[in-house]
């Protein structure tokens, strides 16, 4: 019991956090026509944040598997990179090892970073209850808000920026996390590039894949700008 609180006490910034966006994408799904069985499963299946957003459009339009697919692994593909340096602490999990992996989300890593494991907590369940506990915050949130988008008859007119908003946050805490300036650059340059060639309905997965290139072919740059400590702009 006492990792359990420990766990959640650990996690109760991100119930604040997720329970309002998880509300905003049931809203989305539930003015897409869709039931809260889908809000359900999508949190409990795909549990992708961001991308749970991106495909309520995809729902609603019926886009190709291929180009969610595709989607999903560019703006969800960041979660291989951080999620390798922890592998061993997750093997430490057990038989939670698979789960850990599935659920490592961006709040979650963050949790997990700064996790100390004080005196009388077991480690490997602290983590495991981390992770459950911010998906279920998840799954409460984006079912309450698909019930909420049937049942209240209220305009949710611009609910939808909620996705804008969330990717602004994102933004703006990489820029001030990481003084190489450059992938936040690229990733604003590509973006209004692609929007100005391709129009506002088909221009992110040209710009996503535009800046992966450039971010490849400029990260002996930016690493080293990393090493030194120093502005890349």
């Amino acid at each position: 019991m006492t990792t359990i609180r420990y766990a959640l006490k650990k996690s109760f910034p991100i119930f604040c956090g997720y329970l309002f966006l998880g509300f905003a994408f049931g809203i989305l799904l539930a003015d897409a026509g869709y039931g809260w069985p889908w809000a359900l499963a999508c949190s409990i299946l795909i549990y992708a944040g961001s991308m749970q957003f991106v495909l309520v459009s995809f729902l609603a339009s019926g886009a190709p598997l291929f180009t969610v697919f595709l989607m999903t692994l560019l703006i969800n593909g960041r979660h291989i990179f951080y999620g390798l340096s922890f592998v061993d602490r997750f093997r430490r999990a057990g038989k939670f090892f698979p789960y850990m992996v599935f659920s490592l989300t961006d709040e979650t890593y963050s949790l997990l970073c700064s996790a100390e494991d004080p005196e009388g907590i077991d480690p490997k369940h602290a983590d495991f209850f981390i992770a459950l506990f911010d998906h279920c915050y998840w799954i409460l949130g984006s079912v309450l808000g698909c019930v909420a988008g049937h049942l209240i008859p209220i305009d949710f007119t611009g609910i939808d920026f909620t996705m804008t908003a969330l990717f602004l946050v994102i933004f703006i805490d990489q820029w001030k996390t990481y003084k190489p300036h450059i992938p936040a650059l690229t990733g604003g340059i590509c973006a209004v590039i692609s929007l100005l060639i391709f129009g506002p309905d088909n221009f992110l997965l040209p710009a996503l894949g535009a800046a992966v290139a450039v971010l490849l072919g400029a990260k002996r740059v930016i690493t080293a700008r990393m090493a030194e400590g120093g502005d890349a702009v």
